[in-house]
C-alpha cells in the first residue's frame, strides 16, 4: 500500500501494541525427546523473571521497575509459541501434555540440558501456544512464521534442544536496551564465539571445525559490512525488540539454514543496532543437522542470498 501511494511510507512499518513483555518462538522439528526439558527451563525463568507476582525483574538495565500489580509493570506477561515443523513424531503431543500438566499441578518433568534442579512450573491458560506446520518448511520458515504471531514487546527464538542456556536471556534483553535507537529498534545476537577453544568446540569433530571456519570465510566475503562483523550468526539465540520486526519478518524469503544471515542484513539494511552478546552454549545429542548436506545447502544459500541482494530483490521501495 506504501509502494501504491495508498498510505504514508512511515506508516509501513507501524506494529499493533505488545500484549505481553517476552515471547518466545520454538521451531521444532520431530523434538519429542529433547523438547520437554528445555521448555521446563524456560518456563521456569520466564515465570521468575516476567510472570505476574509482584517481584521486579532483574532482567533488565532498569533498576527502577514498579512490581505492584499486572497493569503497574509493563514488563510483565510472557508467551512461548511453538511451531512444529511438519514433525512426524509425538512432538505436538507432547507439548500439550506438557502445557496441560503444568496448568493447575505441575508433574515432574525432564531436566534440561543445562542439568538445572528445578521445581516444575505452574502456568496461566494461553501462556503457551502450538503451531501444527502440515509440511516441513525449514528452521526459517518456522522461526518466520512464529514470529509473524508473537505478542511480545520482545520476541527472541531459541532451539527446541536447548543448547542455549536459557537463563542468559537477560543479557540479551539489557544489550538490546542499551543498544536501540530513538525508534525503539534493536537486534541482539547470542554468540558463541567466546568458546573458541573450549572443549563444547575442540571435542567437535575436525571436519565440523573445518566446515565452520569456511562458513565464517564465506559470512565475512559475501555478507554486508556490519553482518560480517559478526563473529557468530548462526547460533539459534536471538532476541528482537517489537519495533523491529516490521523491517525484517515481511521481507524474509529464506527458509533454510541461512535464514540468520538474511535477518541480519535486513537489520543493517534498515540501519537498526546490532549489538553481540556472549551467552552459554552445550553441545546436545540429538541434533538434526547433516554436517556435510547442509554445509553444502548453507554454502549455495549464502551465494542465493548475495546475488539477490545485489540484485535488488530485497529493496523496500
Amino acid at each position: 500500500m506504501a509502494r501504491r501511494g495508498q498510505i504514508p511510507q512511515e506508516e509501513a512499518y507501524q506494529v499493533t501494541d505488545a500484549e505481553v513483555f517476552m515471547s518466545l518462538v520454538v521451531p521444532a522439528y520431530n523434538e519429542q525427546d529433547r523438547i520437554p526439558g528445555m521448555l521446563e527451563e524456560a518456563v521456569e525463568y520466564l515465570e521468575q523473571q516476567y510472570g505476574h507476582h509482584g517481584s521486579k525483574s532483574k532482567s533488565s538495565s532498569n533498576g527502577s521497575l514498579q512490581a505492584s500489580g499486572r497493569q503497574a509493570d509493563p514488563r510483565r506477561g510472557w508467551e512461548i509459541i511453538v511451531v512444529s515443523d511438519g514433525s512426524r513424531d509425538k512432538t505436538v503431543e507432547i507439548v500439550m501434555d506438557f502445557v496441560r500438566t503444568h496448568y493447575v499441578k505441575p508433574a515432574p518433568t525432564p531436566k534440561g540440558p543445562w542439568d538445572r534442579p528445578s521445581t516444575p512450573t505452574t502456568i496461566t491458560p494461553g501462556a503457551i501456544r502450538i503451531v501444527q506446520l502440515e509440511q516441513n518448511r525449514g528452521k526459517g520458515g518456522a522461526v518466520t512464521h512464529g514470529m509473524r504471531h508473537a505478542r511480545g514487546q520482545y520476541v527472541v527464538f531459541a532451539d527446541a534442544d536447548g543448547a542455549s542456556k536459557f537463563s542468559d536471556l537477560g543479557k540479551l534483553v539489557v544489550g538490546s536496551e542499551k543498544a536501540k535507537d530513538k525508534l525503539g529498534r534493536a537486534v541482539a545476537v547470542g554468540s558463541r564465539a567466546h568458546m573458541v577453544g573450549t572443549d563444547a568446540v575442540v571435542k567437535r569433530s575436525r571436519l565440523r571445525n573445518l566446515l565452520m571456519r569456511a562458513f565464517h570465510l564465506g559470512i565475512w566475503l559475501l555478507t554486508t559490512e556490519r553482518t560480517a562483523q559478526i563473529k557468530d550468526t548462526q547460533c539459534g539465540f536471538k532476541l528482537f525488540t517489537r519495533p523491529a520486526l516490521p523491517y525484517i519478518i515481511p521481507y524474509m524469503h529464506s527458509e533454510g539454514w541461512i535464514f540468520d544471515v538474511e535477518m541480519l542484513m535486513l537489520a543493517e539494511s534498515a540501519e537498526i543496532p546490532m549489538v553481540e552478546v556472549p551467552v552459554g552454549w552445550k553441545e546436545v545429542t540429538g541434533s538434526k543437522l547433516n554436517v556435510v548436506k547442509d554445509s553444502i545447502g548453507m554454502a549455495v544459500g549464502l551465494g542465493l542470498l548475495r546475488i539477490c541482494w545485489g540484485a535488488g530483490i530485497y529493496r523496500r521501495e
